[in-house]
């Protein structure tokens, strides 16, 4: 799960991460009092969308005058700001951040993440602030400061003043830039997030430390140990067909493929995704119906799919262990009947009761297409698209 940057910076004031004074507002009015309320002569108007180069992509301007908050939050409330995280699509902005202006020095880039391999918190930190990441590492690995956290012990002092001094931080702001690291620590653990960072941190001309961005990703699986992040949830930042998958506990992501897929089992998913790939197809979408689906729970997996306007075929793949075959069966059979499906449908069964699975489907009466393993059913799913072309 994400939010927005003015959630973030709410929880890095919890943890004493000092940020600029901003406010978050939703109309043009409300940004031009937010200007006032601030004060000084300088305003930092942002576009608030789960996505980052929002500054490229001009949802990021400077007002040296409240005329100019109006006319720059007249721009952006409304406008579909295109960055290179958004898609061609772009993303609408409904939100604003109206924040006070900063002499910067410098900036920096200070993340957290989980180090898989490790099996513990990485503290990310490079000179380069302001550019992504993923460009530092590709063009200058060097300048990238990585500390892997002893769980046991927590991000330590020796090991954030360490860090301050490896990116530049000059030594009369070491002590808040460890100030900053420690609360960036702190938030990432006690809020189960996956990744937390601020880009820029940045170093003002009086020697401050401020936290000029943040960026949160939470653990779904950990949100119901926190119901004030759930709170922070902002359904226009989701895509709809993934909202309406939740309230049916379906794991299900739309991609840009023609080939619908259902499937139990996020592994088994991401290899028929794979495989229907080999087979020169491109996959519709992700969806997980867990290995409790019962025929209800089916439907609404068939309804979701088929809201998509690009579909030409529909593969079922399960392999039954605790979801059973022949329940699976009736499921699929009640939902093409009730959707009256008019894509072709290629079943393939494995696993417990799967003999009563495939009689179910033989005996249905539908033109279901029956695949004998994965690679057959791929196979057939791919071709079926074609020829719906």
């Amino acid at each position: 799960m994400k939010i927005h940057e003015y959630q973030g910076k709410e929880i890095l004031r919890e943890f004493s991460v000092p940020t600029p004074r901003g406010m978050a507002c939703f109309n043009v009015e409300e940004a031009v009092a937010a200007a006032k309320q601030l004060g000084g002569n300088v305003w930092v108007v942002k576009a608030q969308i789960h996505a980052g180069g929002r500054g490229k992509g001009g949802g990021v301007k400077v007002a040296k005058s409240l005329d100019e908050v109006r006319q720059f939050a007249s721009q952006i409330l409304g406008m579909h700001l295109v960055t290179h995280q958004t898609g061609p699509e772009g993303q609408v902005v409904h939100r604003l951040l109206i924040e006070e202006g900063a002499r910067i020095a410098r900036e920096f880039y200070v993340g957290m993440v989980v180090d898989r391999g490790s099996q513990r918190v990485a503290l990310l930190a490079s000179s380069e602030g302001g550019m992504e990441i993923e460009e530092v590492a590709k063009h200058s690995p060097e300048k990238i400061h990585t500390v892997r956290i002893d769980p046991a012990t927590g991000l330590n002092e020796a090991e954030a003043v360490r860090t301050a001094r490896a990116i530049g931080i000059p030594d009369a702001a070491i002590a808040e830039a460890v100030k900053v690291l420690w609360g960036l620590y702190q938030a990432f653990v006690e809020k189960d997030a996956m990744l937390a960072e601020i880009n820029p941190l940045v170093l003002t001309a009086d020697n401050r430390v401020l936290a000029l961005d943040a960026k949160f990703n939470f653990d779904s699986n950990a949100l119901y140990r926190h119901p004030e992040i759930v709170a922070l949830r902002d359904l226009d930042e989701e895509d709809p067909a993934e909202i309406e998958a939740s309230k049916f506990d379906l794991s299900y992501i739309q991609l840009d493929g023609d080939i619908g897929c259902l499937v139990n089992g996020a592994g088994l998913a991401m290899a028929t995704m794979d495989i229907i790939k080999l087979y020169g197809g491109s996959p519709a979408n992700f969806l997980d119906v867990g290995g409790g689906a019962s025929k209800e729970k089916v439907t609404e997996a068939f309804k979701l799919m088929l809201k998509n306007p690009h579909l030409k075929a529909i593969l079922v793949n399960i392999f039954g262990g605790i979801m059973k075959c022949d329940v699976i069966a009736e499921g699929v059979v009640a939902a093409a009947r009730e959707v009256h499906l008019a894509v072709p449908l290629v079943v393939r069964l494995e696993g417990t009761n799967v003999e009563l699975g495939k009689k179910i489907l033989a005996e249905s009466g539908l033109p279901i297409i029956s695949g004998n393993d994965m690679a057959d059913a791929a196979q057939k799913v791919v071709a079926a698209a074609k020829g719906a072309k």
